[in-house]
């Protein structure tokens, strides 16, 4: 198996948690010990909790010594675990070689650097396919080659970028994207359509975005909540995108505590926040602003015996996550000319 082979593992791997790890990158990351055996599999899973290099040695450690898993379970945090990782490791992963699909962090910040942990566990080789630019977290590769580790860069360089696209873009200010639920038929209306474990996913997002931007018709027809309850999340402010000014008070989402309601015919506060979700139907999606082109269908396994959505429209399917017995399609916009 090639550098490549290894590198999809810890690119699919990081998929699993994308925008959850908000306001993180997402990064998967494999190790292999020193005869080519994969000991992990790992991924960041959200801000706050351990990256992914440092999940990955975890799981390392204890595919070759079992009793370390005891040990690690009683960290109390990020912090204590990479501790006890560094007096415990034993030599355990000596010569063994790490797969990042983001070069891996020289700084220290909430967290000790994640490239000071490879050179400790004394690995022999790191491949990485996104270099990091950012001013305080770049210069991982460049430490490790200087210690006399072995670092290859760019491989799998394009899926990489793409996979770290939606943490470059709200660094930079936004990242917006469209979430819709379809049948197998692409019916989007007639009630609940995604499954359990598709609207848990969707509740985290909720909890993680800082605007939610609903069509007024959507909200006049479904009456709905929009809140993250399945998580016991955060409700994010909502932005109804309508040119009517006046909607029923009753409708749920003007009723949750602490939530910010606005209501109006342009979408341009939604590119002043860092973190925005929208969610539609085939209208909305069709009227689509140019500038969001990342769209998530979540697709069900049921046909519905209704007329599916109508639209011209092209797409690069980046990822599928399965949720379930559904699945997330993880989809970029081709064309931004969109018509009935």
């Amino acid at each position: 198996m090639g550098d490549e082979f290894y590198l999809s593992l810890a690119i699919d791997k990081a998929w699993d948690c994308q925008l959850l790890t908000y306001p993180n990158p997402a990064v998967g990351a494999v190790v292999l010990d020193e005869n080519g055996q994969i000991l992990s599999v790992a991924n960041h899973q959200m801000a706050g909790l351990p990256h992914a290099e440092l999940n990955a040695t975890k799981q390392a450690l204890e595919a070759k010594d079992s009793r370390l898993k005891e040990l690690f379970a009683t960290a109390k945090n990020t912090n204590d675990l990479y501790n006890l990782i560094i007096k415990n490791h034993q030599n355990l992963l000596k010569n063994s070689t790490y797969y990042v699909t983001l070069e891996p962090c020289a700084h220290q910040g909430k967290t000790p650097p994640c490239a000071n942990l490879i050179l400790a566990m004394g690995a022999k080789r790191v491949v990485i396919g996104s270099r990091d630019y950012g001013e305080h977290a770049k210069g991982g590769a460049e430490f490790l080659a200087q210690n006399g580790v072995e670092v290859k860069l760019d491989v799998c360089k394009a899926r990489c970028d793409e996979l770290l696209e939606p943490f470059l873009r709200w660094q930079s200010g936004n990242f917006t994207f469209f979430k819709i639920a379809l049948t197998q038929n692409g019916v989007a209306t007639g009630g609940v359509i995604s499954n359990l474990a598709s609207r848990t996913h969707t509740h985290h997002l909720r909890a993680l975005a800082e605007l939610m931007v609903v069509g007024g018709a959507t909200v006049c027809t479904d009456r709905p909540t929009l809140d993250a309850r399945l998580i016991s999340g955060r409700a994010p402010d909502i932005l109804i995108y309508s040119s009517k000014t006046e909607f029923d008070l009753q409708i749920p989402l003007f009723n949750i505590p602490n939530r910010k309601v606005e209501i109006s015919n342009s979408i341009e506060s939604a590119f002043k926040k860092s973190f925005v979700m929208i969610e539609g139907g085939e209208n909305f999606l069709r009227n689509l602003d140019s500038r969001v082109d990342w769209i998530l269908i979540y697709r069900s396994n049921e046909f519905k015996s209704m007329r599916g959505i109508s639209l011209d429209f092209r797409l690069k399917i980046m990822h599928k996550t399965t949720l379930g017995d559904g699945e997330l399609l993880w989809c970029k916009r081709l064309d931004l000319g969109i018509n009935a």
